[in-house]
């Protein structure tokens, strides 16, 4: 360890505890809690990888339009060391976070609202330029001289609450790390993160990441949910608590976007350029690199509280603290396989046998002698009929395009997606206009108000405009839906509606149904929630504005009104005043 380490005490420290331990005790290195759901997701993907091609293939059947392909521009690695200020913005600059926040919880788009928190993160830098020169590109390093611009959103007091008030986990949520002489350790013990044991290693110079702030802090939760719009793939976060003079993590690679905010103290970084084409915007992220391994970094900063350090997937950094001051911040990240690559994984394999099943030309034999022509022990080889082989493969890849469920491909990235995200923070309106503000309670030993007074004159929306999304795959609808979304990654299962295309209810049965039985009511409404897509798709197409209950498309006034419960039943829309 280095000289911070405070060995030589008369008790033990965790540290020196750890040591003993024989190693098979130690825990796993992890990445990060997202990392780690994403390797066990993967396991799952190959299972269900059969299930999802049958998907994209019915709902191919029913497609009528067909989509352009686009290309993925090439990006730029070049490194840049402060902020671009040539083009005005309008942003909010400087203002306190959690004022900041209450003033968002005000407009009335949330789309609009995840775009000025975005300008906010990263002002004074324009986010159209932004998007357009740096993401996916370059690093770029924003100096503000203002310790104050990131106050609220985390600190080690509110780390110290948490360690107290939670349970928190070694290795789900907290690692215990170091970086010593080029040697990278993980020092995690089994169980709950007790304060004494986590400060008695910090004080022997090992740093602190805590995995997923979110389900802890209300205000990383927030500023997530509202991020993950902007971004329209999932926003996570680590928060890293690293002692002065020392080092954490060696020099690696992510693969994410990340923005580095700088909540106290300051800390030594240098970024390095991706040391091949192969490495540029990778898959995965890469192992623990030497430092004769990396070459010269192309950005050397220290960046104070109150800074901002971006850089893209593949762009190799590390991070040590100065001796005169210890370092806290927290890694807001996003576009982990997002990517071109990962769409066309689900559409190729589903293209292909939507095409063997319409197109003979797919299911022509292989020529009788191809063996003794391909292969790689025929690579080297002058010969005719390889050059005709390589022509019909690439015939009938470019055919392939004819067959390809793009639209199917991509809801399923959105339902991903959907899984992914965190569940909005409400604001007091919102709140009280919603079924999760819903005047029912127990009093004197009844139940009051659980009755909910929705009629055609409602007005109601929904509740984010990407809290929805509606889908279908051939043989079911589904309206997929984030209101109901743990704060921890994928502890729920993707919450949707789901009803058979074969399930009918005459409406005269249904209304009849429903004054027998509530219960049946409920599961009925799910039925007819098949005749009400149009009804859905109006409803996600208007937010934000609001729409009265009387306006959906469905076939009665009682479908309306039964509709529009059901989905404030679930969260998914609120009303324009309290009910």
């Amino acid at each position: 360890m280095t000289s911070n380490c405070k060995m030589e005490r008369k008790h033990m420290s965790a540290f020196a505890l750890y040591q003993t331990l024989p190693s098979e005790l130690h825990s796993p290195h992890q990445k990060s809690s997202v990392k780690v759901a994403a390797k066990k997701k993967k396991k799952k993907d190959s299972v269900a990888a059969a299930a999802k091609v049958n998907a994209l293939k019915s709902q191919m059947k029913a497609e009528k339009k067909k989509m352009q392909k686009k290309r993925l521009k090439a990006p730029s690695r070049e490194g840049s060391l402060k902020a671009n200020t040539d083009e005005e913005v309008e942003c909010v600059n400087g203002e306190l976070l959690g004022a900041l926040l209450t003033d968002l919880s005000k407009l009335n788009n949330s789309r609009e609202r995840a775009s000025k928190l975005f300008q906010w993160l990263i002002h004074p830098i324009p986010a159209k330029s932004f998007f357009r020169d740096t993401w996916e590109k370059k690093p770029i390093f924003v100096q503000r001289k203002n310790l104050d611009y990131y106050m609220g959103l985390f600190s080690t007091k509110e780390f110290d609450f948490i360690l107290r008030e939670e349970d928190v986990q070694y290795g789900v949520n907290l690692d215990v790390t170091s970086y010593t002489n080029g040697k990278r350790e993980t020092h995690n013990p089994l169980g709950r993160a007790l304060p004494f044991t986590v400060w008695d290693f910090y004080e022997s110079g090992c740093s602190l990441r805590m995995l997923n702030p979110q389900a802890f802090s209300s205000t990383v939760w927030n500023v997530l949910s509202i991020l993950q719009e902007q971004f329209g793939s999932m926003a996570g976060a680590n928060v890293y608590l690293t002692p002065p003079g020392t080092q954490g993590f060696a020099p690696h690679y992510d693969d994410i976007e990340a923005f580095v905010v700088q909540l106290e103290g300051k800390k030594h970084w240098r970024v390095y350029n991706p040391r091949t084409e192969d490495e540029v915007l990778p898959v995965l992220s890469s192992p623990n690199f030497n430092e004769a391994d990396i070459g010269k970094p192309i950005l050397d900063v220290v960046v104070e509280a109150g800074d901002l350090l971006y850089f893209p997937r593949g762009f190799i950094h590390q991070g040590n603290c100065l001796p005169d001051a210890h370092s806290l911040h927290i890694t807001i990240s996003s576009f982990q396989k997002n990517s071109w690559g990962d769409l066309l994984q689900r559409l190729v394999p589903a293209a292909l046998e939507i095409a063997m099943e319409e197109d003979v030309e797919f299911r022509r034999g292989l020529p009788l002698d191809y063996l003794t022509y391909m292969g790689v022990q025929n690579s080297d080889k002058e010969d005719p009929r390889r050059e005709r082989f390589f022509s019909q493969i690439a015939s009938l890849m470019k055919k392939l395009t004819n067959y390809a469920p793009v639209d199917a491909a991509v809801d399923q990235k959105a339902r991903d997606f959907l899984h992914d995200c965190l569940p909005p923070v409400l604001s007091p309106d919102e709140l009280a206009s919603s079924v999760q503000g819903a005047p029912a309670r127990w009093e004197n030993g009844q139940v009051k108000d659980v009755d909910i007074h929705i009629t055609t004159q409602t007005q109601v929306r929904v509740l984010r405009a990407g809290c929805a999304r509606l889908c279908s795959d051939g043989n079911a609808v589904h309206l997929y839906y984030t209101t109901d979304n743990s704060r921890v990654y994928h502890k729920e299962e993707l919450k949707s509606f789901e009803v058979k295309a074969e399930v009918e209810m005459h409406r005269s049965v249904f209304l009849t149904t429903c004054r027998v039985n509530s219960f049946l009511k409920i599961v009925l409404m799910f039925c007819l929630f098949l005749q009400h897509t149009d009804a859905m798709e109006f409803l996600i197409h208007s937010y934000p504005n609001f729409v009265t209950v009387g306006s959906l498309p469905c076939d009665s006034v009682q479908e309306k009104i039964a509709l529009a419960e059901l989905l404030f039943e679930k969260g998914i829309i609120h009303s324009a005043e309290p009910l």
